[in-house]
Order: structure tokens, then C-alpha cells, then sequence
């Protein structure tokens, strides 16, 4: 078993902490820009829309993945409504979702590509994601279910939000290797999938269905029909974007071949 002894406070300012989470989170942001920039300037999308839509992206996705926490814990914020407004527990898919519907609001506010804005976003996305989840094993949340597999690890801090002294699945790093082979997949195919659009819907499938998968090894509460809120959720992205991926390739392929003929 491998055991993780860090403390998740990585220094003190006077009365803040700052954690290796939020560090994380931060480096997260930078990754999904600096990739996003770059996929402007092949695009030749001006610097000056990524900064802004990045501002959207992060407003959004902090509000929506508040919005999913607080629905994930209905009862509790229910005999806490004051509580409701703050920043304590975060839904990683409420992340994703508000931060892409920033994104496109402000795509379609400056009419722009939606399609191509999307496109532009997904490859640092899901690289972001990845490196943001190294936050998570730092921290210990998101922490998987009890193992005996040799590859499990072991929390020994006490301010560690896992379970302490179990061997539990390292489903931070399940989801960390899921999103780097999926950065790989959508970067070796980004400047020939077609048509535009393609590589969100792929960025969101990807995602979608790793999740899924991973969170049956996770620590969690049944939402509905024994599944966590999270998966849920999941089916539903995969219901709508897989087969619309699937759909307008074909299509595209229909109408060259047409053309070609």
C-alpha cells in the first residue's frame, strides 16, 4: 500500500490557509489557458477573447458547481440555508458545465463560433481537469472506497478529508491517468476532426464516461436509482453528446462523399 502523510495546508498567512488544493486548482487554470492560447493563435482567434472568456468560464463555473454541491446536499444546506452562500463545497461537473456555459455565452454575446469556441476550450479542459485532481489527492476528497488491492493507498494526516489508516482506491489517480490519455486522444486529433464542434463533444463524452465508470470505486452517496448525483449526470452528457458526435460526422462524411460524387 502507498501511504500519503501530507498535510493538505501547504503554508499558513496569518489567518488564511492555503492548501494544496487551491494551489492546484490555480495551476489548473493556467494549463487550461496557456493550451487555449495556443489553440487561438492556430485558429487565429485574438489573445484578447480567451482572456475574456476565460473570466466567464471561471465566474461560471464556480457558480454552477456551487449550485450542483448544494443540490447533491439538499437536506443538509436545507437545516443550514445560511451556509448556502460560500465556497465549501464545490460539484466537479457543475465546474465543468458552468465554465463551458460561460464560455459559449460569451461566444455567442460577441457572435462567435460556438462550435469552434468549444473546440478551442476542450483540449486544455480536460488537461486541466487532470492536473486539478492532483489537488484532490493531495487533499484526500474524492477518495475511493475501501481496497485490498496493492495499489491502494493510505491517508495518515489527520487533516486529511479521507477516511485515515484504510487502504481505500486511488480514484484521484484513476481520473488523472482517464484525463491525460484523453488530452492525448483529443490533441494528436484536433486539426482534423470534423466538422467544428467535435472536439467538445468528444472533450465531453470522454469525460462523461470515465467518471462514470470511476466514481463505482468512489465514496459516495446514492442520489437516485442507487446512483451517485455525479453519474447521473453523466448519462445524461453521454445520452446527448455521444450520439450528436456521432451524427454530424457522419453527416459530414455523407455530404463529401456526395460532393466527391
Amino acid at each position: 500500500m502507498i501511504q500519503i502523510g501530507l498535510d493538505p495546508v501547504a503554508f499558513v498567512l496569518g489567518p488564511f490557509e492555503v492548501r494544496w488544493y487551491g494551489i492546484m486548482v490555480v495551476l489548473a487554470i493556467l494549463s487550461i489557458i496557456a493550451i487555449t492560447l495556443l489553440e487561438a493563435k492556430r485558429a487565429g482567434i485574438s489573445q484578447d477573447h480567451v482572456y475574456n472568456f476565460a473570466l466567464w468560464g471561471i465566474i461560471g463555473g464556480i457558480l454552477v458547481s456551487r449550485l450542483v454541491h448544494v443540490i447533491d446536499k439538499w437536506d443538509y444546506y436545507m437545516a443550514h440555508p445560511a451556509q448556502i452562500i460560500g465556497f465549501a463545497g464545490l460539484g466537479v461537473y457543475g465546474a465543468v458545465i458552468g465554465a463551458l456555459l460561460g464560455v459559449l455565452s460569451y461566444a455567442w454575446l460577441k457572435k462567435l463560433s460556438l462550435w469552434q469556441m468549444g473546440d478551442l476550450v476542450a483540449p486544455g479542459a480536460i488537461l486541466g481537469q487532470a492536473v486539478g485532481r492532483v489537488g484532490c489527492l493531495l487533499n484526500g476528497c474524492c477518495y475511493g472506497l475501501p481496497t485490498t488491492l496493492p495499489w491502494g493507498i493510505v491517508y495518515t494526516h489527520p487533516g486529511s478529508y479521507a477516511v485515515t489508516n484504510t487502504p481505500v482506491h486511488p480514484t484521484q489517480v484513476y481520473h488523472i491517468i482517464w484525463n491525460l490519455a484523453g488530452f492525448a486522444i483529443l490533441w494528436s486529433v484536433r486539426k482534423r476532426l470534423k466538422p467544428r464542434g467535435s472536439l467538445m463533444l468528444l472533450w465531453l463524452s470522454w469525460y462523461a464516461a470515465g467518471d462514470l465508470a470511476i466514481r463505482f470505486f468512489r465514496a459516495g452517496e446514492p442520489f437516485l436509482f442507487g446512483l451517485q448525483q455525479a453519474q447521473l449526470l453523466g448519462i445524461l452528457i453521454l445520452l446527448v453528446a455521444a450520439p450528436l458526435l456521432v451524427f454530424r460526422m457522419v453527416r459530414v462524411r455523407q455530404l463529401g462523399q456526395n460532393q466527391a460524387g
